[in-house]
């Protein structure tokens, strides 16, 4: 994984030299020549209704543990919060906050050997006059005290300059003497580094992983690789030096995987899902994205329900015809993450052919396909894998990060659905279906996925469409079960708690015991029916379906035999609305050619 990181970050050209990071800046504190404020301006897109800055690929960053060195308060260089720069915000007359600032102007001061403006701006941040005037246009601009900012006159900014570049080195190799003296011996050893196979000094620490707040990480970044307490380490060795990676090795797959964060992942729930190629793909081209989108952007249902799965049969059809060789050979690397205890927990990593990904994810879609509600022959809209998760929680906060990260593998390398998912959307189908809320189209095309990824070459058809030869006794007892709640219907019209909200749960779960008594009830509901040929229909449709389970109505059902009478019941149900939609269309054209 860390391997395929640092070629992700060499390829791309991501800055990887220690002490030097990418920053996004929201506003610049620009002076005259002379060191008097001009004003503060705002980077980036200031019209954007978020504007998140100006992203500056090569600012100075000290580490976690440079910033705690030898107990004095730092601040970082150049690009700093606006309540260290400028002593913006509540906080300004805080102790800590203060000695922020001074060590900030005490930066430029030292920096100034070379970049002599530098010292200019060091004295105008030392003017409380100064600091007076950037504080109320900070106030009129509507700044946050935690928003980076940078200092300088007008473009480029000197953080946009080299010419600190060698003073910086210079200060990290200095404090990282001061920070060496005392610690065990083991850390200027050299060890086999474990991304790169050389021999290398073992990075003390590792720089941390930003973009992961919102699923349980810090908002300062959280390290992927560290070792801070003794249970951890072993063989007398500190820290990272139980995992070797050198400092360079370390600071390239942190700017990958910050990349990635930032530009090229998903978030569900709790996780977030990254992903990258061996050779660059196109973004048209690129398979995973669908997952999350499967309409391509298309309006109507119709369009919509075909569109990935369309996409990936033109691809793989163009992969193996030859037409696409830039696509050939390539492969796919995935990574599954969340936050947890101040750490990058890594939930899942995948790497694999671009030609298995396109398919599977093919087969995804392929699998989930499920007649609509309203009746067939058309097909529901494919779900948003996102859809998928949430159809089998009552609320997406009740997603696990490993169920998410599990169904994500299912999804890119077409492994069964597992036994987990099959029961959590079952219960909800059955909640669905007693509170007569609409069935859920992607609750329903999981279920129908389970069985198909679980019965695949064992000749058993789990369809999109009603089944009606389907060997299975309990989808025939759902298909039973829909078809006494359409007479219901038919007889009576709207009864409030029908046959299906009172009966549908013991049904579902013990069917001999309830099926034999509600269809001799149904002759009840036969002889209320006014119209001769819709009664004849209904008796028929039961004998047939009777005729099909004989006298192999089960007793119980297990979980998979519930989901499948729940798939029976759905698809009889919605093939009764299509007969319905049939008829009336029929009784329109009659009337039509009456009326001629």
């Amino acid at each position: 994984m860390l391997k395929h990181l640092h070629g992700y970050a060499m390829k791309t050209g991501i800055l990887t030299e220690p002490g030097f990071a990418p920053k996004t800046v929201r506003w610049a504190i620009r002076f005259a020549e002379g060191g008097r404020f001009i004003g503060v301006t705002e980077l980036g897109d200031a019209e954007a209704k978020r504007n998140r800055g100006m992203e500056f690929l090569k600012c100075p960053e000290f580490s976690f543990p440079q910033m705690k060195a030898g107990g004095i308060t730092k601040s970082h260089f150049l690009v700093e919060v606006a309540e260290v720069v400028a002593l913006f915000g509540p906080k300004a007359d805080d102790p800590k906050k203060i000695a922020k600032h001074a060590y900030f102007v005490g930066l430029l001061r030292g920096a100034a050997s070379a970049m002599p403006e530098l010292a200019v701006l060091a004295d105008a941040l030392d003017d409380p006059t100064t600091l007076e005037a950037i504080c109320g246009q900070l106030t009129e601009l509507k700044a946050k005290p935690t928003e980076k900012v940078t200092v300088g006159f007008k473009r480029p900014f000197p953080v946009e300059g080299d010419q600190w570049h060698d003073w910086w080195r210079g200060l990290r190799e200095r404090l990282a003497a001061e920070m060496a003296e005392g610690k065990r011996p083991t850390e200027a050893i050299l060890m086999r580094d474990f991304l790169s196979g050389d021999l290398a000094e073992p990075a003390v620490t590792h720089p941390k992983i930003t973009g992961l707040a919102d699923v349980g990480g810090m908002a300062v970044g959280s390290p992927l690789i560290g070792f801070d307490k003794e249970a951890f380490e072993s063989y007398g060795l500190a820290q990272s030096a139980n995992c070797t990676v050198s400092e360079e090795a370390a600071y390239a797959y942190k700017g990958a995987l910050n990349d990635l964060i930032a530009k090229h992942s998903y978030r569900f729930a709790k996780t977030k899902v990254v992903h990258w190629f061996k050779q660059t793909v196109p973004d048209e081209d690129d398979p995973l994205p669908w997952l999350n989108d499967p309409s391509g952007g298309a309006e109507d249902d119709e369009h919509a329900a075909l569109q990935a799965q369309q996409k990936a049969r033109e691809l793989l059809a163009a992969i193996e015809q030859g037409t696409r060789p830039d696509l050939k050979g390539n492969y796919y690397y995935a990574l599954s993450l969340s936050g947890a205890a101040g750490r990058v927990m890594v939930r899942d990593w995948m790497e694999g052919a671009f030609e298995d990904l396109v398919e599977n994810v093919g087969y995804w879609f392929e699998d989930l396909s499920i007649v609509h509600r309203e009746g067939g022959p058309r097909l529901a809209p494919l779900p948003k894998f996102y859809a998928v998760l949430g159809a089998t929680v009552r609320d997406l906060d009740d997603l696990a990060p490993p169920f998410v990260a599990k169904m994500w593998r299912v999804a890119v390398r077409g492994e069964p659905i597992p036994r987990e998912a099959l029961a959590q959307a079952l219960h909800r189908v059955r909640v669905d279906i007693i509170d007569d809320a609409p069935p859920n189209h992607a609750r329903m095309g999981l279920m129908k996925a389970y069985h198909v990824r679980n019965s695949r070459g064992e000749g058993v058809q789990t369809m999109p469409t009603l089944n009606e030869e389907h060997p299975s006794a309990a989808y025939q007892c759902g298909r039973l079960m829909a078809v006494l709640a359409g007479l219901q219907r038919a007889a009576l019209g709207d009864v409030g708690a029908g046959v299906v909200q009172r009966f549908y749960a013991a049904a579902s779960s013990t069917p001999s015991l309830v099926l034999g008594r509600l269809t001799r009830s149904s002759q009840f509901h036969l002889n209320k029916i006014e119209s001769g040929g819709l009664t004849y229909w209904y008796e028929s449709k039961l004998a047939e379906i009777w005729g099909r389970m004989g006298d192999a109505v089960p007793r119980t059902l297990d979980l998979e035999e519930q989901s499948l009478f729940a798939l029976g019941y759905y698809q009889q149900l919605a093939d009764l609305r299509t007969k319905k939609s049939d008829q009336n269309e029929q009784a329109t054209s009659e009337g039509d050619d009456t009326d001629e």
